[in-house]
């Protein structure tokens, strides 16, 4: 497969190469230099490391809603 270099140094992936890495817009893809060889890989998104590293039990919406919206009216009464 091949691609090729825009002026811009851009490229685009082929469209194999975006099915097999299940890679959609708005992706990022990491480059690596190993010897004289260069590796992709699919980044994960930044957000994602922390997933799982939040315990969190049964949440209570409306106490969540008031909370916000007490913050919010001392936010703008300041």
């Amino acid at each position: 497969m091949l691609s090729k270099i825009t002026s811009k140094f851009q490229i685009t992936i082929p469209r194999e190469i975006r099915s097999k890495l299940k890679l959609a817009r708005n992706d990022s893809i990491e480059w690596i230099m190993e010897n004289s060889k260069v590796y992709i890989r699919q980044s994960k998104n930044s957000f994602e490391k922390f997933k799982g590293s939040i315990a969190v039990g049964e949440g209570d919406i409306e106490n969540d809603i008031n909370s916000a919206k007490r913050i919010k009216a001392r936010i703008n009464n300041e």
